[in-house]
Order: structure tokens, then sequence, then C-alpha cells
């Protein structure tokens, strides 16, 4: 069942529907958002709250996909391995 949690970024308050199990981890990526968007900020005052949701956006996507890509790569390094290991296999063990 869905429970409002209420969440602080940027010194505004939101409340954001959430089911129980997912509470802890939608308190974390409130605080990482924070986080992010407080460092933007300081590093520009002048830049409008919208600006500043936008860049945090876009720099915690583009994380995600780095991780996404490198979670590839593991993977096929992997199933590279595992060929590595059957084929070797194959020569040494005897066909049944």
């Amino acid at each position: 069942m869905s429970e409002p949690v209420k969440i602080r970024i940027l010194d505004r308050e939101f409340l954001i529907g959430c089911a129980e199990d997912e509470r802890e981890g939608l308190l974390a990526a409130a605080r990482m958002l924070d986080g992010r968007m407080r460092e933007i900020r300081s590093g520009n005052r002048m830049a409008t709250v919208d600006r500043i949701a936008v860049i945090a956006a876009l720099n915690l996507a583009h994380e995600l996909v780095q991780l996404q890509d490198a979670d590839r790569a593991r993977g096929q390094q992997i199933q590279r391995l595992v060929d590595d290991v059957d084929a070797a296999l194959q020569r040494v063990l005897p066909t049944p």
C-alpha cells in the first residue's frame, strides 16, 4: 500500500506516495538528489531551481548509463570466460 513520505530537497518539502518496502530507498535517493542539487547551487548561486534540478538529473542519469555500460561489459567478459572454460573442458573430457 502506498503511504505518503515527506522528503526535503533544497529546503522544499514534498509528499511522495511510496510503498513501505521502498521507503528507505526513496529517502536515500532524496538525500542524494538534495546533496547533488546543493553542490550545483553552491557553484552558481544565480541558477534557478529548475536549472539545478535538470543538471542534477542529467548528472545522475549519466552516472547510471556509465554503470550500465560497465555492467554490460562485465557480463560480456564473464560470458567469454565461461565459453573459454567450456571449450577447455570439451578438449579434455570425452564426449558422451
